[in-house]
């Protein structure tokens, strides 16, 4: 009975432990994540003469800061010129010479690289964005 009891004020001491976790997230302790995508991801019907791909963050993030990484060097665009974050400082574009009829997948930080950081310098968490251009 004794052991009983013991497993049952362990079980209830770690289950109070992860509820004073689950209280301590914040807006402000979790790193940034990927919340809108310019092509949207999985569309199949972009233009092709779009001209930069835009990525916006949950946060503020990190000016001159990235990682556009390749899932391969057959999917990944053309860059035309340098990443940029825009005015609202959660939003990067990078500049981009797409073809027609093309799948495209692009990495906004990996296992790898992870330079996607917020204002406070935490990683962005690694998203995948795959996209096809119409014919």
């Amino acid at each position: 009975m004794r052991r009983v009891t013991v497993m049952l004020a362990t079980l209830a001491c770690g289950l109070i432990g992860a509820a004073a976790r689950a209280d301590e997230i914040t807006l402000d302790a979790v790193p940034p994540v990927v919340v809108k995508t310019v092509p949207e991801a999985g569309a199949g019907d972009v233009e092709a003469s779009l001209t930069e791909i835009k990525v916006t963050f949950s946060k503020d993030m990190e000016d001159a800061s990235w990682s556009w990484v390749t899932l391969s060097k057959e999917s990944y665009p053309k860059v035309d010129g340098k990443p940029k974050y825009l005015a609202d400082k959660r939003t990067c574009a990078l500049p981009v010479k797409l073809e027609a009829g093309k799948t495209y997948a692009v990495w906004v930080n990996s296992e790898k690289f992870g330079n996607f950081k917020d204002a406070d310098g935490r990683s962005a968490v690694p998203y995948l964005l795959v996209f096809k251009t119409k014919k």
